[in-house]
C-alpha cells in the first residue's frame, strides 16, 4: 500500500510539475505562434470561457499568447442546436473580425460544427477552421440518449448543470440539452453537413477538402480513453465510451468521425477532455502535451500565413 501511495504520488508530482517548470527548457521562439490573424476559441457541451477562475482551455490561451499569438475565448449557450450555438458566437466573431479583419477559428468538441457554422455563412470573416476532437459526423453517446427513455432525465439534468455552469460564468444564455444531443447524432450532423459541406470527408474516414471559399480546413482528434490514473474524469470517459464497441474513440467522439479537411493526426492517446488539457492538466505523460499540439497548429497557420 505504501509503494502504491509513493508511486501515486510521484506520478501527480510529476503531472503538476512538468508543465509548470516547462519554462526551464522551453526553447520555443517568441514569435513562433504569431499569426497573422488571431486564433479564437470556441468551446464545446457543457463548455464555458472561465469558470470558478478555471479556463475551460486549462493553459492553451495563455501558452498561445506567450508565444506570440492573439487569442480570444468566444462563449456560447453550454447546450444548444449548431445553428443556435453558431449564431450566438456571430456577433463576437464580427466584433474581433472588425479589428482584425478575419479569425483562425478552433473548436473543440461541438465547437467545430459550431465554427463550420461560422465558416458557411460568413466565410468573408474566416482564415482557417480547425476542429478538435468534434463528432463531425455524430457520436453514438447522442445516438444512444436521444429519442431513448432516459432523454427526459438527460435533458433535465444537462439543462440544470448546463444552466449552473452559465450563470457562473456569466454567459446569460438559455440551455437546450434536447437540441444539443440532436446536432450530435448521425442524424443531425447528417442534416447540418448539407447544410454546411465544406471541408467534410467525401468518404468515409477520409480527409476533407483542404481549403474552400478561401478557408482553411484542419483536424485532430484522440483515440485514448484511460490516460491518467489521477484524472477523476477517466471514468466518465471509460463509461461513455462503451457506446463505441470496440471503434477507436476519445470518450465521446469515434476517430473517424472528427475527420475534416486536413487530418493532422486522429490517434493521440488523449481522450475527450485532454484535448483541452483538462482535468486540471492531468493527462498522459506518454503522448505530447496538449498546449504544444496547440502551439504547433497556430505555427501552421503562421507558416500558411494566416
Amino acid at each position: 500500500m505504501k509503494q502504491w501511495l509513493k508511486a501515486s504520488s510521484l506520478a501527480l508530482a510529476l503531472a503538476w510539475s512538468a508543465p509548470s517548470m516547462a519554462w526551464w527548457w522551453d526553447n520555443t521562439p517568441s514569435d513562433y505562434t504569431d499569426t497573422r490573424y488571431p486564433v479564437v476559441l470556441v468551446h464545446g457541451m457543457f463548455g464555458f470561457d472561465s469558470l470558478a477562475g478555471v479556463d475551460y482551455w486549462y493553459g492553451i490561451a495563455e501558452d498561445l499568447r506567450r508565444h506570440g499569438a492573439d487569442v480570444y475565448t468566444t462563449q456560447v449557450p453550454a447546450l444548444d442546436s449548431t445553428v443556435a450555438r453558431g449564431e450566438a458566437l456571430l456577433s463576437q466573431i464580427q466584433a474581433i473580425a472588425a479589428v482584425h479583419g478575419k479569425v483562425n477559428l478552433i473548436g473543440h468538441s461541438h465547437g467545430g460544427p459550431t465554427a463550420r457554422y461560422i465558416a458557411r455563412v460568413r466565410p468573408d470573416l474566416v482564415a482557417s477552421v480547425t476542429s478538435v476532437g468534434s463528432p463531425h459526423t455524430g457520436s453514438p453517446v447522442a445516438d444512444l440518449i436521444y429519442g431513448s427513455p432516459a432523454e427526459g432525465l438527460a435533458a433535465s439534468l444537462g439543462n440544470a448543470l448546463a444552466g449552473l455552469i452559465d450563470l457562473l460564468s456569466g454567459g446569460g444564455y438559455n440551455q437546450d440539452m434536447r437540441a444539443s444531443l440532436y446536432s450530435l447524432t448521425t442524424e443531425g450532423s447528417a442534416e447540418f453537413n448539407r447544410f454546411a459541406p465544406a471541408g467534410m470527408p467525401s468518404s468515409s474516414c477520409s480527409e476533407g477538402a483542404y481549403s474552400a471559399n478561401g478557408i482553411r480546413f484542419y483536424s485532430w482528434g484522440g483515440t485514448g480513453v484511460l490516460t491518467n490514473v489521477l484524472d477523476p474524469s477517466d471514468a466518465l470517459m471509460g463509461t461513455t465510451s462503451l457506446a463505441f464497441g470496440f471503434s477507436a474513440n476519445d470518450g465521446l467522439v469515434g476517430r473517424c468521425s472528427s475527420h475534416f479537411g486536413r487530418v493532422i493526426r486522429d490517434d493521440y492517446f488523449m481522450n475527450h477532455l485532454d484535448e483541452v488539457n483538462q482535468t486540471l492538466g492531468l493527462h498522459s505523460l506518454f503522448e505530447t502535451d496538449p498546449k504544444t499540439v496547440y502551439l504547433q497548429q497556430a505555427n501552421r497557420l503562421k507558416n500558411a500565413g494566416l
